[in-house]
């Protein structure tokens, strides 16, 4: 599982540059900041890698290793 925090994230989007499986998009709804966070359109595609994670520079971002199944 993938969260982001829009309360944290200034809209930079560097997820989705790094993403190699384009989990996200940007997001069509401003956040309380004025920004558009990006949104993660296809977790299934995500492979885990927290590249997201370590390029975002608020730490807005958390990928869960383990999947709430």
């Amino acid at each position: 599982m993938i969260h982001v925090n829009s309360n944290y994230c200034k809209g930079c989007l560097l997820c989705m540059e790094y993403c190699p499986k384009k989990v996200y998009v940007k997001s069509e709804k401003l956040s309380k900041k004025g920004v558009f966070p990006p949104e993660v359109k296809y977790p299934e595609n995500c492979i885990k890698c927290h590249l997201c994670e370590l390029m975002c520079p608020d730490f807005a971002i958390i990928v869960e290793d383990k999947d709430d199944k």
